[in-house]
């Protein structure tokens, strides 16, 4: 089985699972118990700490970026004076870093299937029409940009190739560019570039969503299957080391007939998932919060059915709790650049993005046996955690979700029983789905006897009362609790007012068998408390 080496601070993590060292069971979906009468608001939390569903992968926190509107373009690169020598802007790479971004996915997307890498490298670069979102194009930002803006914030480079109007041939010698040291042209050119070593880029995508009919080189299913398959071979010939994924769609038809004709050759099954839009509530957003897991278990099904479960495993590689806003995308009308600008409208994004991010990292951390890796997208701007503008950056709401995760969940997460009452939600679509009150996933560090428990309270109004224990364990360390909620389920954070919703901390002391922690409404928390055995 293939291995991703470290690059970087990164450590290395095989696609195959790790040994465990406790009984390492396949993830189900988070069990919730019967429903109970709204006014109660408890949870109760029964964490089983001999039941393991494995090690969290540090992939499952990273991003993803494309060449639409200002992601790059005013977001991440703008070559003046107040950016870096690089043209990197600086203020953004900092509040980029303190996320720990494990990996970023790049040029798209939509944008890869009409993106020649030539296009973007060396010193003499012209502009191009981006076919995809039917914009120009500066190529001033290509692949030695993306390489190094990813050495400036600590993440692994993660490359979407043209699986439209590209040709294994292109995507081949991209490998070459980027990873061949010996005599070779495309080699040459990065020398020539002012890079003589390789960048030693590992994970790769064949393509975009090429099963869709707004993808520039859709294809049908049998002839994505062979493409896939010829891709792999001529990019596995030029580096043999290589991680390698494919789009999948839910599609039996598609997914299974790419797996069993490219199979052998891949490592990885690409899924995307945007779960409402634009312009949902708080309580539409709330009713879709069983989706990411939804398409995690989807995807779980296809590699079963074609018996590659552990030896494929799953790139959720494009998520976001909302669409984004796109109107003449696919040829449909015309583009409209000020249109898109809809993105930067910071009052979208509140609690209801938070909250819903929060479930999707949840439902990855449970089904971190076959998840891999997750991008959340984009990373600035558009729906993005990090808004940048032209004075300063603004973080919105799921900016500090991701922080949270990144840095206080532990490295193993462990099974655990949620009794929890259930409320009722409008949909987008004007039915009423019943939704948990409370999310959780909890995650461990058994050498220092520490636990962290993300805990999540979907209800917009009521608090949530979470009664915590491990049968046959105390908790008997001071802890601390990390939440992030607002004082009104509808706040934002903007440049006007850039913490309305931000993190408080408060400490959590315990020396029994339980613990309880109330969680304010809308909000999302991290746990962090030691136990030993009694």
């Amino acid at each position: 089985m293939r291995e991703l080496g470290p690059l970087g601070t990164l450590r290395a993590w095989a696609l195959e699972p790790s040994g465990a060292t406790t009984q390492v069971l396949s993830a189900s979906p988070l069990r919730t118990g019967a429903r109970v009468p709204d006014m109660t608001a408890h949870l109760e939390l029964n964490i089983d700490w001999h039941r393991s569903f494995g090690e969290r992968n540090p992939l499952l926190f990273g991003y993803f970026l494309e060449h639409f509107h200002r992601q790059i373009y005013g977001g991440i690169f703008q070559p003046t004076s107040s950016a870096g020598s690089s043209g990197l802007r600086l203020d953004v790479i900092e509040a980029i870093r303190r996320l720990q971004p494990a990996v970023v996915r790049w040029p798209g997307g939509c944008f890869a299937s009409s993106y020649h890498w030539r296009d973007g490298i060396g010193p003499q670069r012209l502009p191009s029409f981006d076919k995809a979102w039917r914009a120009e194009e500066p190529n001033t930002f290509g692949t030695d940009e993306f390489v190094a803006f990813c050495r400036a914030v600590g993440a692994e480079p993660y490359i979407c190739t043209n699986g439209g109007t590209g040709t294994p041939e292109e995507m081949s010698d991209w490998v070459e560019y980027c990873n061949l040291s010996g005599k070779s042209r495309n080699a040459r050119l990065r020398v020539d570039n002012g890079n003589a070593q390789p960048f030693g880029v590992r994970l790769w995508s064949i393509g975009n969503e090429n099963y869709g009919d707004w993808e520039i080189g859709a294809r049908d299913a049998a002839e994505w299957a062979r493409y896939v398959r010829e891709s792999a071979k001529m990019m596995r010939r030029v580096d043999d080391r290589v991680v390698l994924s494919a789009p999948a769609c839910g599609d039996i038809d598609w997914d299974v007939g790419l797996l069993r004709c490219a199979g052998e050759q891949l490592d990885l099954l690409a899924v995307h998932g945007y779960a409402a839009h634009g312009g949902a509530s708080y309580e539409q957003m709330v009713a879709r919060a069983g989706y990411p897991e939804q398409k995690i278990a989807r995807a779980e099904q296809m590699l079963e059915l074609v018996g590659l479960t552990g030896r494929v495993r799953i790139a959720f590689d494009e998520w976001n709790p909302r669409h984004w806003h796109h109107p003449g995308h696919a040829g449909r009308g015309r583009p409209n650049l000020d249109e898109w600008a809809r993105n930067d409208d910071n009052s979208t994004y509140t609690m209801a993005d938070a909250v819903l991010h929060a479930c999707f990292l949840n439902s990855a951390l449970r089904h971190c046996q076959s998840v891999a890796i997750t991008n959340f997208s984009p990373l600035v701007n558009t729906r993005g955690p990090i808004y940048a503008y032209d004075g300063g950056v603004v973080l919105r709401p799921t900016y500090h979700v991701c922080e949270l995760y990144a840095s206080r969940t532990l490295p193993e997460v462990l099974d655990a029983n949620v009794i929890v009452e259930h409320f009722k939600a409008g949909t987008e679509q004007g039915g009423v789905a019943e939704v948990p009150r409370g999310d959780a996933a909890v995650t461990i560090d058994r050498a220092a006897g520490r636990l962290a428990i993300a805990l999540t309270n979907l209800h917009p109004d009521g608090p949530l009362e979470c009664e915590v224990w491990a049968p046959g364990r105390r908790f008997a360390a001071t802890g601390g609790v990390v939440t992030l909620t607002a004082p009104e389920v509808d706040d934002f954070n903007d440049v006007d007012h850039p913490t309305s919703v931000s993190p408080i901390r408060a400490e959590l002391a315990s020396t029994g068998e339980r613990f309880t922690v109330t969680l304010p409404p809308r909000s999302v928390s991290v746990v962090e408390i030691g136990a030993e055995p009694w």
